[in-house]
């Protein structure tokens, strides 16, 4: 008999309590935001719109929470890669298209990737401190 191996994933009570301390910070600055947390395959589990946060943010956050989870990485350094030139890079299409830009984090639990979080809003590095914020709800 085969044995399969045991797979972890994001349940929604974890999402809950990472959106719960991403849309805290936001709240803390006040700053309007999407933020979107899927799960390892990309699919959305849980997403937050502030009032007033610009329509475009939706879609943007949803992207960088499936680009950090589909590249198992940050989105910076993504960006970071297309913008020192490596230009090719924006032909890559994992399924639904690529976001990189700064403000996706992956959710690895025992060095597994099972999800992301993506954060749209204001800045790069604002989106990135509130992605940061709902990680660490999970004490990663």
């Amino acid at each position: 008999m085969i044995e399969l191996p045991a797979t972890r994933y994001l349940s929604l009570e974890a999402a809950k309590a990472m959106m719960t301390a991403a849309e805290a910070e936001a709240r803390k600055n006040g700053w309007n935001v999407s933020i979107a947390i899927c799960d390892a395959g990309g699919d959305l589990v849980h997403f937050s719109r502030f009032d007033d946060a610009h329509t475009a943010s939706a879609k943007i956050a949803q992207g960088k929470a499936r680009t950090a989870a589909r590249f198992r990485r940050p989105t910076k350094p993504i960006e970071e890669t297309i913008n020192s030139g490596r230009t090719a890079f924006v032909t890559v299409d994992a399924t639904d298209g690529l976001t990189p830009l700064e403000g996706g984090l992956p959710i690895v639990v025992g060095g597994r990737v099972v999800g992301g979080i993506g954060v749209s809003g204001v800045t790069s590095a604002q989106d990135a401190q509130i992605a940061a914020a709902g990680l660490a709800a999970l004490g990663l």
